[in-house]
């Protein structure tokens, strides 16, 4: 598999000048902010949200000012809502590095949060980019009812694959749904075209979740702690799967044992051993590749060229990566 940086080489000089452009949408006149935005920005990943924003305007036309303002929107909305995440589930690290909350305290935290909605905001308003803003701010939404959704489920243990594939459209795949409408869009694209790399994009998110969900019954060398969705009470594709093609007496105990775990890891180890050799893993690895393929299927009515093949590669590095 290719690496990301390979990926990227036709849109890199385009990304170089995005993380220069994103650096200095979050600059403010207070200097705690700044010390605060400067380490987030430090921190950055991959940068495979803004990859699919790029991508996507070149397959949809070209990449211009607007796709920049695009990628800096999602990155934006999307950095406030993790900020708030670590609040909300009292998680003091992200991608190894300590959180906002855990550096700056609860409080602080939410107030950067809400800092950087604001500026997102305010950049597509400041340039009449509201159709960009419409797309973003519904994936916003559905993130929210994802994740008010998984809650009131996990509660009572009652999640089926119709609801699990609801909950992870929303909370995941909606995102990534936005960053191609959103290159698209900035691209100049009508409203079928933008709609189709929507739905393209929520495709490729989907299969990205069962993808991450399958690493939590894998080894711990994948850089998701082994069992932490176990530890989380959250019901995934390969539990589900298994818990609905067992005996009763089965499907019992290891419901009380998703319960009551209290962070055992013998409880913890009959769980994934059970998900194991339930074929819970082999089953959401099928539905994966199903999305993937339907991913492909849409990708495959534009044209060839780079940018077609860019976004074929970006996909494959997002729903077969090893961690």
């Amino acid at each position: 598999m290719l690496s990301i940086n390979e990926i990227k080489k036709p849109i890199a000089a385009d990304i170089d000048a995005f993380e220069e452009r994103f650096k200095s949408s979050m600059q403010s006149s207070v200097p705690l902010l700044d010390r605060i935005t400067h380490y987030i920005v430090k921190r950055k990943g991959k940068q495979i949200r803004p990859m699919f924003v790029f991508f996507s305007a070149s397959i949809c036309g070209g990449i211009n000012e607007s796709t920049h303002r695009g990628a800096a929107l999602v990155e934006l909305l999307h950095t406030a809502t993790l900020v708030h995440d670590d609040v909300v589930d009292n998680s003091y690290q992200r991608r190894g590095f300590f959180s906002i909350n855990a550096l700056w305290k609860n409080k602080i935290a939410v107030l950067v949060g809400d800092y950087l909605l604001s500026k997102g905001l305010l950049l597509s308003i400041d340039n009449n980019d509201f159709e960009l803003l419409r797309i973003v701010s519904e994936a916003v939404k559905q993130m929210s009812e994802g994740e008010l959704l998984q809650i009131e489920k996990v509660r009572r243990m009652d999640i089926g694959e119709t609801v699990y594939y609801e909950v992870i459209r929303q909370k995941t795949a909606s995102l990534i749904a936005s960053c191609c409408a959103c290159g698209a869009a900035s691209a100049g694209a009508d409203k079928e075209t933008i709609e189709k790399m929507r739905l393209f994009g929520e495709k490729i998110g989907i299969a990205f979740q069962i993808k991450d969900d399958m690493f939590d019954f894998g080894t711990d060398d994948v850089g998701k702690p082994l069992g932490i969705d176990i530890k989380e009470k959250k019901v995934t594709l390969p539990l589900i799967y298994s818990l609905n093609n067992c005996d009763a007496a089965t499907k019992k105990r290891m419901i009380n044992l998703v319960k009551n775990h209290n962070d055992e890891a013998e409880k913890i180890k009959q769980i994934i051993s059970f998900v194991k050799s339930s074929g819970g893993l082999e089953y959401a690895e099928t539905q994966m590749k199903k999305y993937q393929d339907e991913a492909f299927e849409i990708l495959n009515t534009f044209p060839e060229g780079d940018s077609r093949l860019g976004l074929e590669q970006l996909v494959r590095f997002t729903t077969e990566r090893n961690k």
